[in-house]
C-alpha cells in the first residue's frame, strides 16, 4: 500500500458455483473499477476440486491486480444448511488464498454491505446492482451479466466507505484529542441526581 489515501481492494461474493470478485482502486476520493467478474464453477461436479479452482483462481487475482485488502462477504444462516457449509467453505478457502499472500482481511455481512449501497439492509440484489451503476457510471449493456460480480463490487465499495470511517478515527491519538477537534460534535450530559 503506497498511503492511507491509496488502496486496492479486493472484493470477493464467495460461492462454490459462481464466486464474484472485483478489484477497486481507491486514490483519495477517486475510485476506478480495476476489474469485475466471475468464477464459473458450474461444469465443475467434483466439490474438492471446485475448492482447489477457487484457491487457484483467487491467488491468480492477487498476483494479478496486487491489492491490499480483501473484503468478503461475512458467513450467515440461511434455511439450507448444505447451501451454508459450502457457501462457508468457499469463504474459507478465499480467505486462506489472501492470508498466503499477505492481505488484510474484512468480513461484512450481506445487511451491512447493501446498507452501505442503497440505504436499505433488504434491499434486492438487483437494487444493489442498480445503485452501483449510479456510483460509478456503469452504462447498462456494460454491466457483468452475473449479480455475483456485483455484490463483489459493492462488498468493496462498502470496505472503502468504512475503511474511510476508521481511517479519519485513527487520526486521533487519545480520547481528548478527539474531543478537542471536534467540539462541536461533542453533546455534554447534566448529571442525574441518581449519580449525585
Amino acid at each position: 500500500m503506497n498511503n492511507k489515501q491509496d488502496l486496492v481492494i479486493l472484493g470477493i461474493d464467495p460461492g462454490t458455483n459462481v464466486l464474484g470478485y472485483s478489484v477497486l482502486h481507491a486514490c483519495g476520493r477517486k475510485l476506478d473499477i480495476e476489474a469485475m467478474g466471475v468464477i464459473d464453477l458450474r461444469k465443475c461436479k467434483d466439490v474438492y476440486l471446485k475448492l482447489g479452482r477457487i484457491h487457484e483462481k483467487v491467488v491468480q487475482l492477487i498476483d494479478s491486480f496486487h491489492p491490499d485488502e480483501l473484503a468478503i462477504e461475512s458467513p450467515f444462516f440461511g434455511k439450507n444448511m448444505q447451501s451454508v457449509i459450502k457457501l462457508g467453505r468457499a469463504q474459507g478457502v478465499a480467505i486462506a488464498a489472501a492470508i498466503e499472500r499477505d492481505l488484510v482481511v474484512h468480513e461484512y455481512p450481506p445487511t451491512k454491505v447493501k446498507l452501505a449501497i442503497t440505504g436499505n439492509g433488504a434491499a434486492s440484489k438487483e437494487q444493489v446492482a442498480g445503485m452501483l451503476a449510479k456510483i460509478f457510471k456503469i452504462e447498462q449493456q456494460n454491466m457483468v451479466p452475473f449479480l455475483d460480480a456485483t455484490d463483489a463490487l459493492a462488498l468493496a465499495y462498502c470496505h472503502h466507505t468504512q475503511r474511510s470511517t476508521i481511517v479519519s478515527a485513527r487520526e486521533y491519538a487519545t480520547w481528548s484529542a478527539f474531543v478537542k477537534s471536534n467540539s462541536s460534535r461533542v453533546v455534554q450530559h447534566s448529571k442525574r441526581k441518581s449519580d449525585e
